[in-house]
């Protein structure tokens, strides 16, 4: 088994009691942009890679998706999305993303929110994203921005009287695992560079479309005051894919 950080009661307990998971995509500063990056949906067959609590593929049957596969490790996170984001079209697995072994063509639209940090063999999720998708299909993802992953800390620089100086960036090019510090929990992520994140789509097969960091909207900001500090260094990164329809 994977590692599955989200079933950890003390560390589920303080996740769902996030904004975003109390209130779903519009607590979210980065869904307007990555709504956008994304395909028009209806008559689609979806997979949504690390459902969480399932706030994607409730917004996915209400454009009138042909269905979606929601899949997630964590079983509290199943169990929550099957009471909250549950309906017609909709099924839910208990799967890692490397795991996923769909046969060619299953799906036409794959999404993933802020799910790829947590996954060593990233080329391997590119792969076989390509491989379930039909020709023409869409991956947009969403992740951490390597600026935020590059070190394990993930906090600002300080001064003496505990002001945000400046976010620090260091072991850049230094790939692979961190131990960062998550809602009073240590959490394994997975650090790559810009460049990797892109190529991995390239050498897959996959065609780029769109590349996003997006700072929180206004709307966002009025609504969350503390997310302000959010404006000066980029916390996401999106990109959006495509299969060719001819290969």
């Amino acid at each position: 088994m994977k590692e599955n950080k989200y079933d950890d009661p003390g560390f589920f307990e303080n996740y769902s009691r996030m904004a975003r998971s109390l209130e779903g995509l519009t607590a979210a500063g980065e869904w307007e942009i990555f709504r956008r990056l994304l395909p028009p949906l209806q008559n689609k067959r979806v997979l949504d890679l690390g459902c969480g609590f399932g706030w994607h593929c409730r917004y996915v049957m209400e454009q009138q998706a042909a269905s979606v596969v929601g899949m997630d490790l964590s079983e509290k996170m199943l169990e929550q999305a099957r009471l909250r984001n549950n309906g017609p079209g909709i099924t839910y697995l208990r799967e890692a993303m490397e795991d996923i072994n769909f046969p060619p063509g299953s799906f036409d639209v794959v999404l993933s929110s802020l799910a790829v940090h947590y996954v060593e063999h990233y080329e391997l999720i590119c792969r076989k994203v390509y491989d379930c998708l039909s020709p023409g299909g869409h991956f947009v993802f969403s992740t951490e921005h390597p600026v935020f992953t590059a070190i394990a800390a993930q906090d600002w620089h300080y001064d003496a009287t505990g002001s945000r100086q400046h976010w620090p960036v260091d072991r850049y090019q230094d790939e692979g695992r961190r131990v960062a510090r998550f809602l009073d929990n240590d959490v394994v992520k997975y650090h790559r560079t810009v460049a990797t994140l892109m190529n991995g789509l390239l050498e897959a097969g996959f065609c780029i479309s769109r590349v996003e960091e997006p700072a929180p909207s206004p709307a966002v900001l009025e609504k969350y005051p503390e997310m302000k500090d959010e404006t000066r260094r980029p916390i996401f990164l999106l990109i959006a894919a495509q299969k060719l329809s001819t290969v």
